[in-house]
């Protein structure tokens, strides 16, 4: 979650114990190469610490909004007991009864929530590290502690994930509790290891070290979840930022990388994850020597191996945001980078780091953050962030490329609500679906009823494309109360209506419109759902309306 303005990277730390985020299974831009089916089952992700506080009334306006799976950042450090402590503790860290109950109840009560409305949950295992699992950091003004992990201690990692993955296999029972919390299916493996302020250092004179805390931490990680029963769940690597700071602010010193706290372009990342250079060479050497790689032949054909983390996992995240440009744009990106648009090239690099070690495995890629900051309320950057109807169009635009690639998975939201404004005007990463007054933007509509047409100035006898998708009716699919129905109107009129009984209710249909005029999707609420406000029940809503010309 970076967003262009230095002063927001802690403004957009919004989590108080946690960060949640409900996502929507997300492909490709319009760039990418034509695929032989849709990614028509993929998860639709929305993200929001802040409401977490209310576990039950955040899934219940997230099955208002139709998302089927919500992520939720889970910070090392507030799990850990005596984490501001510079010796370790004694105490079983893989066991869940070790630590502090208190520091669970928040993520419990959002498991049984979540579960409870019939939401997927994406555990992300995050930062911070505990300070007696890391080193001691350089000091640096601006470095929030409770997200960063300087140097950590992979193996205390692995036994975090450990007892992560026992409290929430489906058999735990927490003390005092009459039923076991429901099982986790989804886990990503940290978030943002190209950030420095996430994982440091980043890299220095002897290149990206990063890399090579990361690639513990996921071995680690990875061998833990399949120990507590996970193997067969998703479990996602990456959760890379989408740019890069190279080089950083002495290169002379770093060697160009992005020094402690920067960020590094996340196919650059993946490449030295994996031990090759640009050129998808294996690294050899003083070079590889420096990030833990292979320095030889014989010691390379182990590789794979010797790093099931980086090979058997189901995929590979991307926070891929769109920042000011369009879906399909190509303005100012760079090499390297990972936009939405850049997705062919993320899945190029994924697929040809595998292929250097023999794997013929394709991972799938799922996007776990993606939204549009919006001016207003967030006025003061320049250039000058989209308008809020701008973005509405965009993240229609970017799911209807996203459903019709089938690499990718997921599509996402962050964030439910903007952050509140500050003094002055207003700060922080404004990619909300709500003001921060609670007032809806048109992304609100846009993201609860999707609808996009490739076209819109059209002949009266062409056969036009439109999709969308009937969200919240998935849900009544789910629950086994029928099949949903989606009106497509012209003028407030309907000209069509469909029922949708694909995953996730999207349809994709074509018709011919008579006149020119201004399009929108109308749903009903069913009129008795006990997941959903009374004030909700049988209530019609629209989509955002756009105008079309017929010719």
């Amino acid at each position: 979650m970076r967003p262009h303005l230095p002063a927001a990277k802690d403004l957009v730390r919004r989590w108080s114990r946690v960060g949640l985020g409900a996502t929507v299974a997300l492909a490709a831009a319009a760039a990418l190469p034509a695929t032989a089916a849709a990614s028509h089952t993929q998860l639709v992700m929305i993200q929001d610490g802040s409401d977490l506080s209310d576990p039950n009334a955040a899934m219940t306006e997230f099955r208002q909004l139709g998302a089927n799976a919500v992520r939720v950042v889970v910070p090392w450090f507030e799990i850990a007991p005596n984490a501001s402590a510079k010796k370790k503790p004694s105490f079983n860290a893989t066991n869940p009864n070790a630590y502090p109950a208190a520091n669970w109840q928040i993520f419990d009560a959002i498991d049984r929530a979540a579960a409870a409305n019939g939401i997927t949950v994406d555990f992300t295992l995050s930062g911070g590290a505990p300070t007696w699992a890391q080193s001691v950091a350089p000091k640096s003004p601006g470095v929030n502690r409770l997200f960063l992990a300087w140097k950590p201690n992979a193996a205390d990692y692995g036994q975090w994930v450990k007892a992560m993955g026992t409290r929430y296999s489906g058999h735990f029972k927490p003390t005092g509790a009459t039923s076991a919390l429901p099982a986790v299916h989804f886990w990503a493996l940290f978030n943002e290891p190209n950030f420095g302020q996430d994982l440091g250092p980043q890299g220095n004179s002897n290149g990206l070290t990063a890399t090579m805390y990361y690639r513990s931490l996921v071995n680690q990680g990875y061998n833990a979840l399949k120990a507590t029963g996970h193997a067969g769940n998703t479990i996602v690597i990456g959760e890379l930022a989408d740019q890069g700071s190279e080089p950083g602010p002495n290169p002379k010193r770093t060697g160009g990388t992005p020094g402690n706290y920067g960020q590094t372009r996340p196919l650059l990342f993946i490449r030295q994850l994996y031990c090759v250079d640009t050129k998808f060479n294996e690294l050899r050497g003083s070079a590889a020597k420096a990030i833990g790689c292979p320095t030889t032949a014989s010691a390379s054909r182990k590789f794979r191996s010797q790093n099931p983390g980086l090979f058997n996992v189901n995929g590979l995240s991307m926070h891929p945001y769109g920042q000011s440009q369009s879906p399909v744009s190509k303005a100012g990106n760079k090499v390297d980078y990972g936009l939405f648009q850049d997705f062919p090239q993320v899945e190029a690099t994924i697929d040809h780091v595998n292929k250097v070690y023999g794997s013929k495995k394709h991972l799938s890629i799922y996007n776990t953050e993606y939204g549009y900051i919006t001016n207003p309320p967030q006025s003061t950057h320049r250039p000058s962030y989209v308008s809020p109807a701008t973005a509405a169009y965009y993240i229609n635009w970017a799911e209807y490329l996203s459903w019709k690639q089938s690499r990718v998975q997921s599509y996402m939201q962050y964030l439910l609500a903007d952050p509140p404004p500050t003094a002055g005007p207003y700060q922080g990463f404004a990619s909300g679906l709500e003001f921060p007054n609670g007032t809806h933007k048109p992304s609100y509509d846009a993201f609860r009823l999707p609808v996009y047409m490739p076209k819109t100035s059209i002949s009266h006898t062409t056969n036009a494309e439109i999709w969308g998708a009937a969200r919240p009716g998935a849900f009544m699919q789910k629950d086994g109360n029928g099949t949903p129905t989606i009106a497509i109107q012209l003028n407030g009129t309907t000209i069509k209506t469909l029922s949708v009984s694909s995953s996730g209710a999207y349809f994709d249909t074509k018709l011919k419109f008579p006149k020119s005029g201004t399009v929108r999707l109308a749903y009903t609420y069913p009129s008795s759902d006990p997941f959903l406000p009374v004030t909700d029940e049988g209530q019609t809503v629209f989509s955002r309306s756009f105008k079309i010309t017929v010719h």
